[in-house]
């Protein structure tokens, strides 16, 4: 079995060991419910349960990102593999969740690298910094960035430009304290609300998160700033809604004025982009699991070729020795060669049946074929 809970999801795959059916779905429903102090009753309307093929491709779907709240989502496959992980540690696992789960993630590594789905950025501050700011400029680590609003996306679109190498960072809010507490985190200087005039003539890139009703930065309050800049660019990045910049301020020369909702207008874009890409990545899903469940329904009829093999090769010894036996006269490289011989022979007549065998079990679980060969060769259980 392998537990695997996500922000938005908690799914249970369970299997049997050798021939031995999984747990049955009543089962997982109680263990569910006691785990956390349910009545089973209010929990089975909400379940939903899949089986074999279906559960195989609900999963593939899942690793792949295409069963994310956020289509193309690549964090989930961190989060399989530490269900898998934990699964080891706990030993809850076997082999057929094993291929199960090894299959999954070689489905998203193709789905990634096959289609562009998970390649486009959805968010405000990935779009920002990706596709915004790198049009602007090359490289971060040389310039001054100011932010403006210390909240939750000023937070998480700096998270960003630190993955993109900025280093000097100014922090300017209204509540000094939470200023201080984000700066500390990341190693930034704390810069004074009422000097921001001064930390925008000193700044090459803004980021501007502010949750007030006017603008915080009028167009006049800009001009006394760009005086200082000496013709500088500069990128200003408003995420503010309503804005904090004045929108003339655009126009101004060497200024990259953009808003949350020209930003918007690109996550958009980005989410038809990949949207055009999902029926590539669900022929990626369908042909893994055709190709999962195949190598599953063949690996079930490996004791029986097993056996089919093991008698036939019986069979050929007990004649080979028969021959031998009148043909005393024989060296060692004739006997061989009459062995190999007689072991072509019999790799010839077996591999149309165990072809037709493997065929057979692309479709499904080959049961009609491989009762037919138990009861032609009279093979034992």
């Amino acid at each position: 079995m392998v537990l695997l809970s996500t922000c938005n999801r908690v799914e249970l795959y369970a299997a049997g060991e050798n021939d031995a059916a999984p747990p049955a779905p009543g089962q997982l429903v109680r263990f569910l419910a006691e785990c956390r102090g349910i009545d089973s009753a209010d929990l089975e309307p909400v379940l939903v349960r899949e089986s074999d093929a279906a559960a195989v491709r609900h999963l593939f779907s899942v690793a792949a990102g295409l069963d994310s709240m956020v289509l193309g989502e690549p964090q989930i496959v961190a989060q399989v593999k530490q269900a898998w992980a934990l699964a080891r540690e706990q030993e809850t696992a076997g082999p057929l969740t094993a291929g199960m789960i090894q299959a999954a993630l070689r489905t998203a590594k193709r789905v990634a690298s096959e289609t562009a789905i998970g390649r486009e950025r959805l968010s405000i501050p990935s779009v920002a910094v990706a596709d915004f700011a790198r049009g602007v400029f090359e490289r971060f680590d040389d310039k001054r960035v100011l932010l403006v609003g210390a909240g939750k996306m000023a937070h998480e679109t700096l998270r960003y430009l630190l993955e993109a190498g900025a280093r000097d960072i100014v922090i300017v809010n209204r509540s000094a304290p939470r200023a201080h507490d984000l700066a500390a985190r990341i190693g930034a200087r704390v810069g004074r609300f009422e000097a921001l005039v001064d930390e925008i003539a000193s700044a090459d890139l803004i980021v501007s998160t502010t949750g007030a009703t006017e603008p915080v930065v009028s167009l006049d309050a800009f001009a006394a700033a760009e005086r200082q800049r000496g013709g500088r660019p500069l990128l200003v990045l408003d995420l503010a809604m309503p804005r904090d910049f004045d929108p003339r301020i655009g126009s101004r020369p060497g200024v990259w004025l953009y808003s949350i909702d020209d930003l918007g207008a690109a996550c958009d874009a980005n989410r038809r982009s990949r949207a055009r890409e999902l029926p590539g990545a669900l022929a990626i899903i369908d042909e893994e699991t055709r190709r999962f469940m195949g190598d599953l329904h063949h690996r079930s009829s490996a004791p029986v070729i097993e056996r089919l093999r093991a008698g036939w090769a019986e069979t050929g010894e007990a004649e080979l020795d028969r021959l031998f036996r009148r043909l005393p006269s024989l060296d060692d490289a004739s006997r061989e060669e009459i062995r190999q011989a007689f072991d072509r022979y019999a790799a010839k007549l077996l591999h149309s049946p165990l072809a037709s065998l493997r065929q057979e079990s692309h479709a499904g679980p080959p049961h009609g074929l491989l009762d037919a060969l138990r009861r032609l060769f009279a093979l034992e259980d």
